[in-house]
């Protein structure tokens, strides 16, 4: 392979990356945009991360929940939890998006899979944080 296929490979490397990271600004964007609606501000939104991750602990030690779903719980932890990401954190805004949006997807799932009421049992926060969590999950307010 001559030094021409070799930069093209790396342009659609590149390429692909841009798109990739375009996807998930896009993505994170359009979670933002969900859960603001109705009054919740940046800061009301920074106020839910650790009622999140207190959700998400509570949820994966539940062991009246299927197994599978405190599996993707575990995993969803552990994910955040490793120093490196899909898109790395240190990049502005989108380096959150990929944590946003696999967060998101996993509790969607649990909801499909618990129920809504498995959220409502174990929300450590307040019932507005609540309302917001419910409506990135899909479900009506209460």
């Amino acid at each position: 392979m001559g030094i021409d296929g070799t930069c093209g490979t790396v342009l659609a490397v590149v390429g692909g990356l841009v798109v990739a990271l375009l996807i998930c600004w896009l993505l994170l964007l359009a979670v933002l945009w969900r859960v603001s609606q109705g009054q919740t501000t940046w800061r009301d939104a920074l106020r839910l991360l650790p009622d999140l991750l207190r959700l998400v602990r509570r949820l994966a030690a539940d062991r009246t929940l299927p197994r599978g779903v405190r599996v993707r719980l575990w995993l969803l932890l552990g994910y955040l939890a490793l120093p490196f990401d899909l898109v790395p954190d240190v990049l502005p805004v989108i380096g959150w998006a990929d944590d946003v949006v696999a967060v998101v997807l996993v509790l969607r799932s649990v909801v499909r899979r618990a129920g809504p009421q498995a959220l409502e049992r174990h929300w450590p926060g307040t019932p507005e944080g609540l309302a917001a969590v419910r409506s990135v999950c899909g479900l009506a307010p209460a």
